[in-house]
């Protein structure tokens, strides 16, 4: 007796099956359940936040457009309102690798809804004739993934950008006056300042704001009113651009209809794009990452030109270690963004015909890049880069034996007598002023003038 109480008998055109009891989801669902055990991976909560949107916004329209009752319009808005909102997350159970068009994931979707629908008003809301009214798989799925990415870019990934950005450029801006050897080929090379180097950092990651900015006007055509092939069949004509505007008022977020549902059914050009936009935005976090890593690097035996905050001890066995580990997190997420992009790119190419077929995994991965980028250029702002303090006295003596500074001597002594200086003050462990100075007919003052770091970080010929 116990056993039977556990569970209920739900009806699809394929029979009946057994269910959960407390199950808000129906027979479709648990049919995918039950076909589809292959991961630990389920839709990402911005995708049931799309979801819950999209069905809300065409119960909308479609009582707008007189063909559903209102009070079971009502009910489905105020459910699939509080599916977007998170309260039933549990009753997504369904596993992101399986069907191709998402079909289980919608008719998840749309069963929760239905049922908390039918709770509300008392009378039968259907899953499939009322909250999938006007819509398929094969749109609503499509229009999920261009609905979340828009809103998670938005409203978290691009302001999580700017303010890493900002935070290079207030760092920068404290650091202006103190000046380090630079490097090339990861070698000694002429001198530049802080606020030059992370400038350059700041304009990578701004750089890369406009590239997902670029990429979301693309992703702001919806397939929603293409239905199953791009026909619009069993929509109304006037749907998917009444549906685009109802769901830019529920997000917040500017949308359209597609100019063209068979491309937005048959591909992912867009989701794909983002995606590499995502990939370059984590190649230029994981090279800040390493150049923090390096300047980080010692304190005794490395570079030793910055101290980053301490946040927790770096070893189980040497103590008082501690590791640069925001930025080794920063290198990692790096690269699964990349891989993410790999697998979003082989998926993109699955449009057969009038559909692609590896959706599922098209939302996991692209929402999962734009979650890991937003969450680590936090980090990386707040406890990497802001606080880091200068090692004064290892720049001082790094740009005091450098070589190299002998380059801003070529217009004057030209660059054969400028490398005989530089190898004999490398040979020697001398600073190069020494050398010049016995090599040369240029006095010290003059030297002084002309070999001044801080001021051949300003570029221009010496003389």
């Amino acid at each position: 007796m116990a056993e039977k109480d556990d569970y209920r008998i739900e009806k699809d055109s394929m029979g009946e099956l057994k269910v959960p009891r407390h199950a808000l989801w129906g027979a479709q669902s648990q049919r995918a359940v039950d076909n589809f055990p292959v991961s630990d991976l389920r839709a990402p909560r911005a995708m049931i936040n799309a979801l819950g949107l999209i069905k809300a916004s065409a119960a909308h329209v479609n009582r707008d457009l007189e063909l559903l009752d209102a009070d079971l319009a009502q009910a489905i808005v105020d459910s699939a309102t509080a599916v977007a909102e998170g309260e039933y997350d549990a009753h997504f159970p369904v596993d992101i690798f399986q069907t191709g068009s998402g079909t289980s994931t919608n008719m998840n979707t749309n069963e929760v809804v239905a049922h908390l629908a039918t709770q509300a008003v008392g009378k039968t809301v259907h899953p499939n004739d009322h909250v999938n009214m006007g819509q398929s798989s094969n749109d609503v799925i499509p229009t999920s993934i261009h609905v979340a990415a828009v809103i998670e870019c938005e409203k978290r990934l691009l302001p999580a950008l700017r303010h890493m950005r900002d935070t290079l450029h207030t760092k920068g801006a404290e650091l202006a006056d103190v000046v380090k050897t630079g490097r090339t080929h990861l070698m000694d090379a002429m001198p530049v300042r802080f606020d030059q180097e992370l400038g350059g950092w700041a304009a990578q990651i701004d750089s890369n704001i406009a590239r997902v900015e670029s990429a979301l006007e693309r992703m702001r055509g919806l397939a929603q009113g293409g239905t199953a092939v791009g026909t619009g069949i069993n929509a109304h004509p006037e749907f998917g651009a009444r549906f685009a505007k109802a769901i830019g008022e529920a997000s917040g977020c500017e949308f359209h209809a597609s100019s063209n549902y068979f491309e937005s059914l048959s591909s992912q050009d867009a989701a794909v794009e983002l995606s590499g936009q995502l990939k370059t935005t984590a190649v230029s976090m994981m090279k800040i990452a390493n150049d923090l890593r390096w300047m980080n690097s010692g304190p005794l035996a490395g570079l030793g030109e910055i101290a980053l905050p301490s946040l927790q001890p770096g070893s189980s066995i040497m103590p008082g270690k501690v590791n640069p580990v925001i930025p080794e997190a920063a290198a990692m997420v790096s690269a699964q963004v990349i891989g993410n992009d790999t697998t979003i790119t082989v998926a993109g190419q699955a449009g057969n015909f009038q559909l692609n077929v590896m959706l599922p995994v098209i939302a996991y991965n692209l929402l999962q890049s734009i979650e890991l980028l937003t969450n680590t250029a936090t980090i990386m702002a707040d406890k990497a880069i802001a606080g880091f303090t200068v090692n004064q006295a290892n720049l001082d003596d790094a740009l005091s034996k450098n070589p190299i500074l002998v380059t801003a001597l070529n217009s004057v002594i030209g660059y054969d007598k400028g490398a005989a200086i530089a190898k004999q003050a490398y040979k020697e462990g001398r600073p190069v002023k020494e050398i010049a100075m016995e090599q040369t007919d240029l006095d010290e003052k003059e030297l002084d003038r002309l070999l001044d770091p801080a001021d051949l970080t300003k570029g221009g010929i010496k003389k």
